[in-house]
Formats: structure tokens, C-alpha cells, sequence
């Protein structure tokens, strides 16, 4: 498969060939940078983990270059790493997570982020868009349209641009927009997607952990995504004891590719509505009426 930057890479863990491994895919996600899959994406990891008739593709749209790397305290490792450096660390980690998550295939696009957010730039849709009509799956993870990193808007917007323009057929049945850099807990609770992720917890801290440039290079994020899980899991039902021992929370964003027409921001925007309207349903209900 040939993408539209000469240093981008389909790398397949198990050797299957190239067609073979996009058409057994059902699970795929596309996120911004290394690490973030593993984060937001762990439902259809844990769908295809162990299984032959189900595999996850996971799919990183840039290069990696600008990640944090000042280090722990007492840790320089990475800390004088040049940007070149840090992308080759960066698609050397994501390799090691495809291997332990048993991905069919990594997708490693390497645009810079700037071309990302760039509206007018065609090529990230491109690319996107002929890894889609390859895999055909049934479930795609995004993030969400109310995350708060600039790049990881921009990937969405361009995925569903991809994701658009496919045949109606071929669009998958369900895409979610997932919790990265802003939680998903403050959806009233009939707008949240909720995945339910109990099992293979050391997976789950097996993936993140892999990161090691990210985390040595002093971002928790093997701690601050495990902790969210059990935090949603015990936060989420105020009345009953716990069902599950960790959840991550998505927003659905399949009413935007059934129907071409939605406007993108207002329908993001009317889940910020319904939030609005549940504290001021709240308030009101228990306000004083003197």
C-alpha cells in the first residue's frame, strides 16, 4: 500500500500479507500520536485479542516528533533526544504494542501535525480514506469532538471527512469519538457510549507501559489512564455498588457519517446543550423558593 509520504508504513506483527491482514480486520482506530490508541481505544484492542475471527488495526496519523522529554526526576534518557530521534523511538514503541496487542496491522502515517490541521491539505484523507475501503471495518474509535489537543480534533475531523466520502456500503456501523485529553464523564449519562473494559488488566498496563519514552520522558500516562478507568468505573453509578472494575467513556459520532449533512459542530455542541440543561434541571429542582 502506498501512502502519500515515502517514510509512512503498513507494518503487519504476524507477516500476513498486506490484503489478507485489512481484510480480516473489524476493529480499527485512529488516533494522533503514539501511545494514544492504547489509551482511548482498549475496547477494540481487548475485541480481537486472542481471537482469529476478530483483529484490531490500529492507525497513527503523525510522526511523533514534538512529545515531552525534559524526563522524571533523576531521569535524563531522553532529554537531549532530537525530534528525529524521538520518531524513530516513538514507531519503535508502537511496533512493540501492535506485537503485544496482536494488531492485524500498524498503520504509521507520519504527517507532521501541522499538515494535519491544515483544512485544505488533502493528503491525511487520503491516506485514511484508502485504509478504510482496504479493511472495511465494522467499528471505528476516533477522538472525541470535545478533546482538548488541537492535533487530536484535527485527525478526527479528518477522518470523517475519509469517512464521508466512502459509498455508503462501506462505511462502518459504528464510529465513537474517545477520552484522551479531556474526560467523557461529563455526558449526561444517555449520551455516553460506555465500554467496559474488566478484563486482561495487565494487557492494559502492558500496552501503556511499552511508551517508555512517554512516560520516562515524564508524562504518567501508564498511571493517569489506568486511574481514569477505576475512576469512571466507581464515579459512574452513584447508587449502586460497582459493576465493573475499570470503564472508559466515548461519544457516538455514527449519526455523522449515516447523514452527511449534520453539521459537525453543532452536534458536538448539543451534547454541551444537554449537559447545560441537566445542571440547570438539578438546580432548579432543589433551589430554594424563597
Amino acid at each position: 500500500m502506498q501512502f502519500t509520504r515515502p517514510t509512512a508504513e503498513l507494518w503487519i506483527p504476524d507477516s500476513t500479507p498486506e490484503d489478507v491482514a485489512l481484510a480480516r480486520t473489524t476493529h480499527m482506530a485512529i488516533g494522533a500520536h503514539q501511545d494514544d490508541l492504547e489509551i482511548m481505544a482498549f475496547e477494540g484492542i481487548l475485541a480481537g485479542y486472542g481471537l482469529k475471527d476478530k483483529w484490531f488495526l490500529g492507525v497513527i496519523m503523525t510522526d511523533g516528533a514534538s512529545s515531552a522529554r525534559a524526563g522524571l526526576p533523576g531521569s535524563n534518557l531522553y532529554a537531549n533526544y532530537s525530534d528525529e530521534e524521538m520518531k524513530a523511538v516513538r514507531r519503535a514503541e508502537q511496533k512493540k504494542a501492535a506485537v503485544i496487542g496482536e494488531y492485524t496491522a500498524q498503520a504509521l502515517l507520519d504527517h507532521p501535525s501541522a499538515s494535519v490541521k491544515d483544512a485544505e491539505n488533502r493528503a491525511p484523507v487520503e491516506d485514511v480514506k484508502k485504509l478504510l475501503e482496504a479493511s472495511r471495518p465494522e467499528v471505528v474509535y476516533l477522538h472525541n469532538l470535545a478533546d482538548k489537543h488541537a492535533t487530536h480534533i484535527a485527525v478526527s475531523l479528518r477522518c470523517i471527512a475519509a469517512l464521508r466520502e466512502l459509498p455508503k456500503e462501506q462505511r462502518p456501523k459504528r464510529v465513537v469519538g474517545c477520552e484522551v485529553w479531556r474526560d467523557l464523564d461529563w455526558l449526561v449519562d444517555s449520551d455516553k457510549v460506555v465500554f467496559r473494559l474488566d478484563h486482561h488488566e495487565n494487557l492494559a498496563w502492558a500496552l501503556i507501559g511499552v511508551f517508555d519514552s512517554q512516560i520516562e520522558g515524564g508524562k504518567r500516562y501508564d498511571v493517569a489512564t489506568i486511574g481514569r478507568r477505576r475512576a469512571h468505573a466507581t464515579y459512574h453509578e452513584s447508587r449502586v455498588v460497582d459493576a465493573n472494575s475499570m470503564l472508559n467513556f466515548g461519544m457516538d459520532l455514527t449519526p455523522l457519517i449515516e447523514d452527511d449533512t449534520l453539521d459537525i459542530s453543532k452536534y458536538v455542541l448539543s451534547h454541551v446543550d444537554r449537559f447545560r440543561q441537566d445542571v440547570a434541571s438539578n438546580l432548579a429542582a432543589f433551589a430554594s423558593r424563597k
